[in-house]
Parts: C-alpha cells; structure tokens; sequence
C-alpha cells in the first residue's frame, strides 16, 4: 500500500493579494535546500483516523496552532515518490515567526551510533503565490492552482 499524507493549505489576502503559509522541513537532509522543498503543513496518516483530522493534527504538530475551518477540499495530488497526499484549504492568519513544531529523532551523523533529535518544521512563512510556485515541492503546484481558481486570486 502507498504512503498518503494530509495536510493543510492556509490562506489570507493580504492588502487584496493572496498569500499561502508554507512550511521549510527541519533535520539535516533539508538543511541547504530550498527549491522545491516547502511544503504544505502535512504527515503521514493511517486508517485509524480520516484524512481530514490528521491533517488538523498534523497543522497543529508542525506549527503550535489549532486551525477551526472551515475546511474546503482541494484534489489529492501524487508526489513523485508515489505518496497521496489529500489537501484542504481554510483561510486564517498566525504568525509565522511563531510557529512551534514537534521533534523527531534519528541517528546524526550517519553510522555515529548518536541519536540527534531535530524539528520537523524548521521555520513557517507566508508567500505570494507566484514565490510559492517557485519554491514549493513541485507535486504541490497543483494546489496552489486550485486555490488561487477558488479564491479568484491573481497571486499579483
């Protein structure tokens, strides 16, 4: 079975412009990396829970904030590694600078037999769309569209 992901896409219109709330991955691997590994606020869910709640839960794992909707769902979308990953998107505000995210652990440096542990999310920022597009994981563009049809925004 295929991985699937679920995760959130925050908008606002900002002085008539819509902007999007993107998350830069934490850990070594993403460290120098920039172009196309932004992301939607997203994890990895089972059959234990809808799509929908877990990418509530994982919102608020990756970013410290609890979000109410309401939620409009967007087309799942493939990543090229194959994983689903469902999508909605909800209007609200935070401040990015704020964001706290949960940790994970794993061996650092690699064979070192030490175990580090390291943000999932290493920052959280707002975007025009047009930036968006540049810099989020290619599969996700796809989002971005969609959105930008469904709020009429010009991402100008």
């Amino acid at each position: 079975m295929k991985k699937q992901s679920a995760g959130i896409l925050l908008y606002r219109m900002l002085d008539k412009k819509l902007e999007i709330f993107l998350v830069h991955p934490g850990g070594p691997f993403w460290k120098n990396k920039d172009i196309g590994a932004w992301t939607i606020p997203k994890g990895e869910f089972d059959g234990n829970e809808t799509a929908l709640d877990a990418a509530v839960r994982e919102f608020q794992e990756e970013t410290g904030h609890l979000l109410p909707g309401p939620f409009h769902t967007l087309a799942p979308i493939r990543q090229k590694g194959g994983k689903q990953v469902f999508a909605w998107a909800t209007p609200g505000d935070l401040d990015a600078a704020a964001i706290k995210s949960n940790t994970f652990e794993m061996e650092w440096p690699p064979r070192s037999g030490r175990m580090q542990s390291f943000p999932e999310v290493s920052k959280g920022a707002w975007f025009d769309i047009a930036t968006a597009s540049q810099i989020i994981n290619p599969a996700q563009t796809a989002l971005l569209d969609e959105l930008t049809s469904l709020t009429s925004g010009d991402g100008k």
